[in-house]
């Protein structure tokens, strides 16, 4: 097994390129990593183990999803940078998954200790006593067991239906001289956690805990012989390509119907919480999945419990716990007088976290209420579920602004919301527009138009995230609100074109996917190849995969020219191969904070051009979606952006460097320690 595993990886690399899907497994175990470092405080670990099992839930429902869809419709085709067919990625994919298994499994049991250590016991019930069990049996009778659905299989039922992430317990029983298969199906409203006994211990079991203690006797009659707790994973990969569609058909209505197969699509993974049951062949051969797509935790399949348990703790005890409070700053000059007249002055610059977002509400709030303002438009790809954003979108629709709202109904997981948000805001007068047809609208941008007298101004909000106040407190993103009217008639431009689906349209100053995005960045990393060895390029994004980008790459380093790369998560280069990329590096940074924002800087001193952009360098992005690279214009403002990343450069706590073996090891080095989201939490950048 251990020699098919090293075999598995292998293949995920070649030459200058690591396998996408592989790349991103690497990145899910740097979040691991993040659970079991000491460093970190333990409840926030235990949050990073919450996070690894959902991004693992995603990566089968969407990544395994695709590559299952691609087998099967095309088995023959090789994806173009390791040459690997859907099938072989699928097997090697197992092969990485099954070990992530077992790594969680010993980090989850490492941070049990930790967690008892700090006051949080969570208890498995072969540990509980004879009054705690009897407690237990207790809460399942009585607040359990009227909520979960029973059946039992037979001849007239002798076949059921896995609904996708339900837990199921199955059992093997008899009665008489019969055999058969008892199904206990958990409603996904029951709290997971039940704290046993009371006072000042704070004992924790899980539900999974409490079935397999309890569950058995809901079948009253029946003699009990094996039993196994089983979760599915359904592939929600469908395809939001609308061909044909009659005018006159309601675009969110068919999201609603797309949406909704997600629940009857294939099956793509299997969870079992026992290796050695019999059960486990009659689930594989019930639902016809490949043994290979089974994986094993003697725990939980989901630890997205793991985000309560702070909530058990006094406040006093729990704080030390986690890490130490922290709000966005507003910075003064942006907390009185009109942020209109601010921005008309000279430009804005938000990062967040470490700036809040309030000064960009401040600014909607007043251009609602300002006579002078006559229209705004906005892309929406992602909103908190209470937005302010949108509350204020229609407010100045109400006081009689022409707001315009282009609004991604095929923002994946977001769908629903968004088709929330679609009806409220067309209720209150606002245009709606659903993105582009078979485009992707990912841009973040807010166009404001002021109708001064004779005079039309601009103001124009370019960000690397969404408008979206829950995840401006958790993500990094770079944001510039700007009067510069060459950007203003590009960004109203930009509105106009979407409404008319055109994508092939020349901007003054904004790069815009699909049409001259990726062609106007290939173009600087040519001006800095012409350079030599004096050449430079400094880019920080969350995924890099297009192969015709890495291929610019391979040929800057070649050339001599300088790189430095701060990649997040999937990165397809591999930096430092002697004759290849040896002028490359790559680092990643997972932290406190989810790195989200991009920026692209070519060249140094006087001869520097940067951009931040709502796009990474993927194909997807890149050359299916509509998305926008803006010129960074105010020069104090691009010096502040490139303090940050090198700032990020200089970390030796939360770096990792990618190394031309493809794997990440810890940056070693520095007279001091360097933790570059701590830093700008501490000090303005």
């Amino acid at each position: 097994m251990a020699s098919e595993k090293i075999k598995a990886k292998r293949a995920f690399v070649k030459d200058i390129f690591v396998n996408r899907e592989y790349s991103w497994l690497l990145f899910n175990k740097r979040v691991l990593d993040q659970a079991a470092d000491t460093d970190v405080p333990v409840l926030e670990r235990a949050k990073f183990l919450g996070i690894f099992a959902s991004n693992l839930d995603e990566f089968f429902m969407v990544r395994v999803g695709s590559l299952y869809n691609e087998a099967v419709s095309n088995p023959d085709s090789k994806e173009n940078k390791t040459g690997l067919t859907a099938a072989k990625q699928l097997d090697g994919i197992c092969q990485v998954v099954s070990e992530l298994y077992e790594e969680r499994a010993d980090c989850f049991s490492a941070l049990v200790k930790d967690l008892a250590a700090s006051g949080v016991k969570l208890v498995r019930a072969s540990q509980l006593s004879e009054r705690q069990l009897k407690e237990c049996q207790h809460y399942f009778k009585i607040n359990i067991l009227p909520q979960l659905s029973l059946m039992v299989l037979d001849a007239k039922h002798p076949l059921m239906q896995f609904a996708h992430k339900r837990y199921y317990m199955l059992y093997a029983f008899s009665k008489g001289d019969r055999s058969m298969i008892g199904v206990m199906a958990l409603n996904e409203n029951l709290n997971r956690l039940y704290r046993v006994g009371t006072g000042d211990s704070v004992r924790l079991i899980a539900l999974e805990e409490v079935i397999r203690a309890c569950g058995a006797s809901a079948f009253t009659g029946y003699d009990v012989k094996d039993s196994m707790l089983v979760r599915c994973t359904r592939n929600a990969d469908f395809d939001t390509y609308i061909d044909d569609t009659d005018m006159e058909v309601d675009f969110s209505q068919i999201m609603k119907k797309k949406v909704a197969s997600r629940a009857r699509m294939n099956i793509v993974r299997v969870e079992v919480d026992n290796e050695n049951s019999k059960l486990k062949d009659f689930v594989l051969k019930l639902i016809k999945v490949d043994p290979k797509f089974c994986f094993v935790d003697k725990r939980f399949f989901d630890y997205k419990f793991m985000f309560q348990l702070g909530q058990y703790l006094p406040e006093e005890v729990a704080e030390p716990l986690k890490y130490y409070p922290f709000r966005g700053r507003v910075d003064e000059e942006y907390s009185s007088g009109s942020m209109i007249e601010r921005v008309l002055e000279r430009d804005v610059f938000l990062s967040y976290p470490y700036d809040a977002m309030t000064p960009l509400e401040t600014l909607l709030d007043e251009c609602s209420r300002d006579d002078r303002v006559s229209a705004i438009s906005i892309t929406i790809y992602r909103l908190a579920h209470h937005s302010r954003i949108a509350d204020l979108l229609c407010r100045a629709s109400e006081n009689g602004k022409m707001v315009t709202v282009v609004i991604e109904l095929c923002a994946r997981f977001d769908e629903e919301n968004n088709m929330y948000f679609a009806r409220k805001l067309q209720e209150a007068g606002c245009t709606i527009i659903y993105g582009m047809e078979n485009y992707k609208v990912h841009s973040k941008i807010i166009s404001i138009v002021l109708n001064d007298g004779e005079d039309v101004r601009y103001i124009t909000h370019l960000g690397t995230g969404n408008y979206n106040e829950s995840t401006s407190k958790q993500y990094t993103d770079l944001n510039i609100i700007t009067a510069d009217r060459a950007i203003g008639e590009d960004g109203a431009a930009f509105f106009r074109n979407i409404s008319i689906c055109n994508t092939e349209y020349r901007y003054d100053r904004l790069l815009v996917a699909p049409e001259t995005l990726k062609s106007g960045l290939i173009a600087y990393m040519d001006r800095e190849i012409s350079k030599g060895s004096e050449g430079y390029i400094l880019a920080k994004m969350n995924s890099l995969t297009d192969k015709v980008i890495i291929d610019k790459l391979r040929e800057a380093s070649c050339a001599g020219v300088k790189v430095e790369l701060i990649i997040r998560g999937i990165c397809c280069i591999l930096p430092g191969v002697e004759g290849k990329t040896e002028n490359i590096s790559v680092i990643s940074i997972v932290g406190r904070f989810l790195e989200h924002s991009r920026v692209y800087s070519f060249g140094r001193g006087k001869d520097r051009v940067t951009y931040i952009s709502s796009a990474d360098l993927m194909t997807r992005n890149v050359d299916k979606r509509v998305e926008i690279a803006a010129p960074v214009l105010d020069k104090s403002i691009e010096e502040r952006i490139l303090k940050i990343l090198r700032l990020m450069l200089s970390d030796n706590v939360k770096a990792r460097k990618l190394c031309p073996d493809g794997k990440y090891r810890r940056v070693e080095g520095g007279d001091r320690p360097v933790d570059a989201q701590d830093y700008l939490i501490k000090h303005k950048s």
